[in-house]
């Protein structure tokens, strides 16, 4: 395994010169946002954040984040007009452009480097009164915690779960943050010892010490706040391809655990994909992401209800403002009857009601063998395309949160295949329809 992690680490262990270019890169964005905050009271002053600032970037990725801190008493509207501000002002002759989380925060490039100007309060530990508030006392907590041997150790476990496609915060994503693989580091100290401990993890086992209880698979405690489950954000999917990849690696460690495989699609499967298709308007990434997924969970069972079997589901939100829910299901076309089972006949009051609420709809009903009575009824939709259009069109409260409601009400598409879509939706649903990448290594 060290062997492997040796060879890993010259390819995303940055340079003296990479370093020194990226550094020259910082100063220059840095210097121009310091310049341009004096003009504002309001804040306190400006800093390096993220991974640029805790030495844990990859050579081949690497954002520079940095922070302006505002005074507390600064209202929510100011803070969000100022910050935008200073951010396009000081990077006024690279392009900056607006990108969205809990906040929108102003982003451009230098030389390939993107730069993040994000807005944060001067809060106390435990007072927070926006998500990036943590990220100060993250960065400090960091810097005087992880060594030099640490850092590129965090780096190699980084780029591990970048190649498995578990890597990533963002809501889309719900992987593992490039904190959360910092606090991994700093609990066992190597990479090596992060996968023989989750290879070997048991449900509900706490990384981190906290006198609080979590009800998640595992919990990863965030060193500056015990109150706080970092694995909360995780999906449990994810945790569970971190657990069998890392099962694997420990098994027969290999360097294509460090290389993105592409999935093996099995493609008689498209035929059973049904897709919705919409516009909506602009949000936060974290929002629409948040709004897709759980519209997909809850049009699953709302198609479980209409008689039709939801094998997987998933969504997807491209940068043009387009929204896709996706469903592979047993069949499109379903059966024109189905057995309604009702109360056991010992049960008279119960029994007697079932009959007079379904008499009059049934095509048949009777006494089955296991006592209880039965209703053949009648489906009002044998098509899945037809029940969903149905739905979206006169029950949407029932199958879609109330934020997704007024996007879907100025038109959606359904259809089934992989006709007319792009490559970003179509590797989405590839991913649907293919077996998970985390149980080929152990082909």
């Amino acid at each position: 395994m060290k062997k492997i992690t040796l060879q890993v680490s010259k390819a995303i262990v940055p340079s003296k010169s990479m370093i020194k270019s990226k550094d020259l890169i910082a100063t220059i964005a840095f210097k121009l946002v310091e310049d341009e905050i004096k003009k504002f009271p309001e804040v306190l002053g400006v800093e390096y954040g993220g991974s640029y600032a805790k030495g844990t970037w990859l050579s081949k990725d690497a954002d520079i984040d940095i922070f302006i801190k505002f005074k507390r008493s600064t209202p929510e509207d100011r803070f969000k007009e100022i910050s935008r501000s200073i951010g396009f002002e000081a990077l006024k002759e690279y392009s900056p452009y607006v990108r969205y989380s809990e906040h929108p925060y102003v982003e451009a490039e230098i030389k390939d480097t993107k730069i993040n100007v994000v807005p944060l309060y001067d809060a106390k530990i435990g007072e927070w009164k926006s998500a990036a508030d943590r990220s100060s006392f993250h960065t400090r907590f960091m810097k005087r915690s992880l060594t030099l041997e640490m850092q590129n150790e965090v780096r190699i476990l980084k780029e591990f779960l970048k190649s498995n496609g578990i890597y990533g915060a963002e809501i889309a994503k719900q992987g593992f943050s490039g904190y959360v693989s910092e606090v991994l580091i700093l609990n066992y100290k190597t990479f090596e010892n992060v996968i023989r401990q989750i290879s070997e993890i048991k449900e509900n086992q706490v990384i981190g010490e906290t006198t609080k209880k979590f009800d998640t698979p595992i919990v990863i405690i965030d060193p500056i706040d015990s109150n706080r489950n970092l694995a909360a954000a995780v999906s449990e999917e994810n945790i569970g391809k971190f657990v069998m990849i890392a099962r694997a690696f420990q098994e027969r460690p290999s360097l294509r655990f460090f290389k993105n495989r592409k999935p093996a699609t099995a493609k008689k499967h498209w035929n059973n994909v049904l897709i919705v298709k919409f516009a909506y308007r602009e949000r936060s990434s974290d929002m629409i992401w948040g709004q897709i997924k759980r519209a997909s969970a809850t049009l699953s069972t709302q198609l479980g209800l209409g008689g039709f079997q939801v094998i997987r589901s998933g969504s997807f939100a491209d940068q043009k403002a387009d929204a896709y829910l996706f469903f592979l299901l047993e069949e499109t076309k379903i059966s024109k009857t189905y057995q309604k089972r009702g109360p056991e006949f010992f049960r008279r009051d119960s029994s007697k009601d079932f009959i007079t609420k379904n008499l009059s709809s049934t095509e048949l009903m009777w006494v089955g063998k296991d006592r209880k009575i039965v209703s053949l009824e009648k489906r009002k939709f044998t098509s899945a395309e037809k029940f969903l259009a149905d739905l979206l069109k006169n029950n949407l409260q029932a199958g879609v949160p109330k934020g997704l409601q007024g996007d879907l009400k100025r038109g959606f598409r359904i259809f089934k295949g992989n006709k007319n879509l792009g490559k970003s939706i179509k590797e989405a649903i590839n991913e649907m329809i293919s077996t998970d990448g985390a149980i080929l290594y152990f082909n």
